[in-house]
């Protein structure tokens, strides 16, 4: 089972109350250039932090294949036979190294980042490609 960490959940709850208090903040203040800016903040750092905890497991394998997260917090189950390929993307910009877990079901890409597995995604790789085997 793979999750987002808590320390993530808590980091994007605190952004959005920042966002908030800098909305009222600039509300009080008649600052419309700033309250266009902090509202959609708001609500954008908040529906991320509400994912997080409605859905904190992305991805879960078990004996029959693996659940994924589908959409904004629902789930979908697909039997190790359906799954074509895992592998990891992995690339380098501006001399940072990034990389995402891909499954490939046929029907669909699944990707998952480092901050929703909770776990690098190379490791995560090996994990599912010694289950599905």
């Amino acid at each position: 089972m793979w999750k987002v960490r808590r320390e993530l959940a808590a980091l994007k709850i605190l952004g959005a109350v920042v966002c908030a208090a800098l909305a009222v903040y600039w509300w009080l203040a008649g600052d419309t250039r700033g309250l266009i800016l902090a509202v959609p903040a708001t609500l954008l750092v908040g529906a991320m932090a509400l994912r997080d905890l409605l859905v904190p497991v992305r991805l879960r394998a078990d004996e029959s294949g693996i659940t994924v997260v589908h959409g904004y917090a629902g789930h979908r189950h697909v039997p190790w036979e359906q799954i074509e390929d895992v592998k990891v993307d992995v690339r380098t910009r501006f001399g940072l190294r990034s990389e995402m877990l891909e499954i490939d079901t046929g029907d669909g890409l699944h990707l998952f980042s480092p901050h929703e597995l909770g776990a690098s995604p190379t490791e995560v790789a090996a994990a599912l490609r010694r289950r599905g085997t």
